[in-house]
């Protein structure tokens, strides 16, 4: 059993405020994926729902996941986004059971 960190975040846009919301995430990408304790980091996009955006994240520790958070990117995408957003981010912490 692994004892990384697996996390799913979800994002809803405003429907008019895509391209912003669009352009503040995919600003995290690579600068996330340099990350020590990072082993995947992707964003996705619903096909079905534009306004609708979901990071699918692996970390090696929750150490790592702190350390990201407190990144200046990091903080940066979090004072922007709220203005931008239908509602709250929904993260969601998950361990691998088998």
């Amino acid at each position: 059993m692994s004892n990384q960190i697996h996390i799913v975040a979800r994002i809803v846009a405003q429907a008019d405020k895509v391209a912003e919301v669009k352009e503040i995430l995919l600003g995290l990408v690579d600068l996330t994926r340099k990350e020590e304790g990072c082993i995947s980091y992707q964003l996705l996009n619903n096909s079905a729902d534009p306004t609708d955006f979901t990071f699918v994240e692996v970390w090696a520790s929750q150490q790592a996941i702190e350390a990201h958070f407190a990144t200046p990117y990091v903080q940066e995408a979090l004072a922007k986004v709220p203005a931008f957003v239908a509602k709250a981010p929904d993260i969601q912490y998950y361990s691998v059971l088998k």
